[in-house]
């Protein structure tokens, strides 16, 4: 099955990522990274690994750039979509690998162990992705600050998962969960409330940084992950006050 895949990656400065990334990846023929021309050692990196095939075009939207990313003359019938800081797991190569996909299915989702600063979390807040899915058929709609993949079929669920890894400098970070907040603040203000899910719910009502905290330390563990577990709680409570904030200007 391994041979059957192609895995795709955008990536916007991740040199602190994506080595990680690519060092789980050896395995494909061909690994496909579309790049919004970053301006540090993402493409010198990239370029060090002779299966990546390294292409770069200018971000508009996330899933526009995924459509494009899919659309690189990709020759397997499945492909693994992948983030930067998404390190593939050795569990989830071997699953892969003996993954016998019946016609129905579409795609599989895959959990994830999320890490802060290298240090596994035994819960996060971070839901399924639809990561592996058949290249025919594919495609991308924008939902928020994200992505969603469009597949005609049943979707599947993966035992093993996938290590979020992501140790970009806490500048990036803060920049980054500002704009996200942005997004999801308009996804938020033309969705009719009966139409929305219960985390947009609850961020309508304005209650995202007062739950979070509770929910993150005690449902999902990370009490007991020591300064792992503070600091995922921390950046949790940060991002829901900058949507909070976004949504009243």
């Amino acid at each position: 099955m391994l041979d059957q895949i192609t895995p795709v990656i955008l990536t916007y400065n991740e040199a602190p990522n994506i080595g990680r990334t690519l060092n789980a990846l050896t395995w494909a023929e061909r690994v496909v990274v579309m790049d919004s021309f970053s301006d540090d050692d993402t493409q010198k990196i990239c370029q060090q690994y002779p299966n990546v095939d390294f292409v770069q075009r200018k971000f508009d939207q996330h899933a526009k750039q995924w459509k494009a990313a899919i659309s690189q003359n990709i020759s397997t019938p499945w492909i693994l979509a992948l983030d930067a800081d998404y390190v593939v797991s050795e569990a989830l190569t071997s699953e892969l690998k003996q993954l016998n996909p019946r016609p129905e299915i579409a795609g599989y989702r895959t959990s994830f162990i999320y890490k802060i600063d290298g240090t596994a979390l035994r819960g996060a807040l971070y839901p399924p992705v639809t990561t592996l899915y058949r290249a025919q058929g594919a495609d991308y709609k924008q939902d928020g600050h994200t992505q969603r993949v469009l597949l005609n079929g049943e979707i599947g669920t993966l035992t093993s998962k996938i290590f979020h890894d992501d140790r970009k400098s806490a500048a990036r970070w803060h920049q980054s969960q500002r704009n996200y907040a942005k997004k999801e603040a308009d996804k938020i203000k033309h969705t009719r409330f009966v139409d929305m899910g219960m985390n947009d719910k609850i961020r309508f009502l304005g209650l995202g940084p007062v739950i979070v905290i509770p929910y993150t330390l005690l449902a999902k563990g990370v009490m007991f992950d020591g300064w792992a577990g503070l600091k995922y709680t921390w950046q949790r409570c940060v991002a829901e006050v900058y949507l909070l904030r976004a949504r009243f200007r």
